[in-house]
């Protein structure tokens, strides 16, 4: 679109919740345009017959559900594995993967229905209006992209009088938390949560259990191929499926949540609670994995790698040419990554084994009952080699003491 003109037809990411749900009585109002909705399921929790009941209810010229479970998973999900993606060191970046993805499915309906706008639902302070309008920028730099709740400014009050006053139906609200949920995680928010001091209430978890009450110990067995999982205790599935079962299973023995002060791409400091019992177990066994598997100068490097990856997918730049760089070179190593991982879950989580037809372990020469290695003048020759550098420096600069 040209600069100054108005769009007449505007597709909306829409989740069902408050804020999209009212911009659609907004956009159409402000703009006098049709609004096509879009919902993506990236395995959310959601009822998506009553997100598009409600949708045509306010008169959407069209809505769109797409199944985007199986892309989520074999695309970004498994980079993310592959990549042992935790954003300083902690969040699995559940929403930050998922967002490109969202964006791009709208961006494919604004092309197939002639719309001139995407419009969606991030405001200000959020990460996610950088994740969105970086794709539809990357894809369609000739759209227009509309923000309703950063343009709008309105606090939740301001929206629920909005709503009222107008006479649109209110969705479901998570009660006292907004809850963003996908397959890889879930995400917590709320009043209750904001303070950094404070503990998160029991009933803000749903995927994990309390920790102290679990029972007994959950024994897993994760084969990996090509460094994504493919099988759970000798059955294979699918890796959406694969992912929802170890969401079942891990966080029914208290392992998964998150709770950490994070580093927001948009300038804050934010107080962050998830559970992602499935990305937090997967990631700790693939990284285990590439241990056993990996020359000490490749599991270095790839560390750095890891940590690079994770950051420009948490700032949004999806689209950065070194972040499929990345990918590729990840891709490459973990062709590698093939073997089993045991796990011991009980409130924490162990790995209590691993194996791999690419091992570079050597129990023979590893072991300490099987002879010595190397000879005395052997090892002496090497750790001379090896501490020559330093010494040398440490004496330049303290000198010896000898008394």
């Amino acid at each position: 679109m040209k600069t100054g003109e108005k769009p007449s037809k505007i597709i909306l990411a829409y989740s069902g919740g408050l804020d999209t749900t009212i911009a659609i009585h907004w956009l159409k109002n402000k703009f006098n345009a049709d609004v096509i909705t879009v919902t993506v399921d990236v395995g959310q929790e959601d009822d998506f017959g009553e997100i598009a009941s409600r949708a045509e209810s306010l008169g959407v010229l069209k809505h769109y559900t797409i199944d985007a479970k199986k892309e989520f998973a074999e695309e970004p999900v498994a980079s993310a594995i592959m990549m042992n993606a935790l954003y300083e060191d902690e969040y699995p970046l559940g929403t930050a993967l998922a967002r490109p993805l969202i964006a791009e499915k709208a961006v494919e309906v604004a092309r197939r229905e002639g719309g001139d706008a995407v419009a969606h639902g991030a405001t200000s302070k959020g990460n996610d209006q950088i994740r969105f309008e970086e794709t539809i920028k990357a894809l369609s730099p000739d759209l227009l992209i509309i923000a309703p709740a950063r343009i709008w400014g309105m606090d939740r009050k301001s929206e629920l009088e909005y709503a009222e006053r107008h006479g649109i139906p209110i969705p479901k609200i998570h009660g006292r938390f907004s809850i963003d949920d996908n397959l890889w995680t879930r995400s917590i928010e709320g009043p209750e949560v904001e303070d950094a001091w404070a503990e998160p209430p029991e009933d803000a978890f749903k995927w994990t259990v309390n920790p102290a009450k679990v029972g007994e110990d959950l024994r897993l067995e994760v084969d990996f191929e090509g460094g994504v999982p493919v099988a759970v205790n000798g059955e294979r599935m699918e890796l959406p499926q694969l992912i929802s079962l170890m969401n079942k299973l891990v966080g029914m023995h208290g392992f998964g949540r998150v709770d950490h002060v994070e580093n927001r791409a948009v300038g804050f400091k934010s107080r962050e609670v998830y559970e992602a019992p499935a990305a937090l177990a997967l990631i700790r066994a693939h990284k285990d994995l590439e241990k056993l598997v990996y020359t000490p100068s490749e599991l270095r490097f790839k560390r750095l790698v890891d940590r690079e990856w994770a950051d420009l997918v948490y700032r949004g730049l999806w689209h950065e040419p070194l972040r499929a760089e990345l990918d590729g070179l990840a891709r490459s190593m973990n062709r590698w990554v093939t073997g089993s991982v045991k796990l011991v879950v009980r409130g924490g989580l162990t790995v209590a084994g691993r194996s791999s037809p690419y091992s570079g372990y050597d129990e023979e020469l590893a072991g300490y009952v099987r002879g010595w290695y190397p000879s005395d003048d052997e090892a002496r020759g090497f750790i001379e080699m090896s501490t020559l550098h330093s010494l040398t420096a440490h004496r330049s600069r303290w000198g010896v003491d000898v008394s």
